[in-house]
C-alpha cells in the first residue's frame, strides 16, 4: 500500500506541474485534470481540486468529478 501512496503523491506533483502549463487553454486544462483524477487517490483528488480552485479559480474545476472506470 505504501508504494501506491508514494506513486500517487508523485502523480499529484506531476499533475500540478502539467496543469500549471495548461492554463492558456481551459479545454486542454480540463482534459488534463480529468486524466489526473484517474491516477490519484480520493484524498489527493480533493487536494488537487483545492489547489486548482486557489491557484486558477472555479472556472477550472471539473464538477462533477468524472467517474473512474476500472
Amino acid at each position: 500500500m505504501k508504494k501506491a501512496q508514494e506513486k500517487s503523491r508523485k502523480m499529484l506533483a506531476y499533475s500540478k506541474n502539467v496543469l500549471s502549463k495548461m492554463t492558456f487553454d481551459i479545454t486542454l486544462f480540463k482534459k488534463e485534470l480529468s486524466k489526473a483524477y484517474q491516477n490519484l487517490l480520493e484524498e489527493e483528488i480533493e487536494e488537487l481540486m483545492n489547489w486548482v480552485m486557489e491557484k486558477f479559480g472555479p472556472q477550472y474545476v471539473l464538477k462533477p468529478i468524472p467517474v473512474r472506470s476500472k
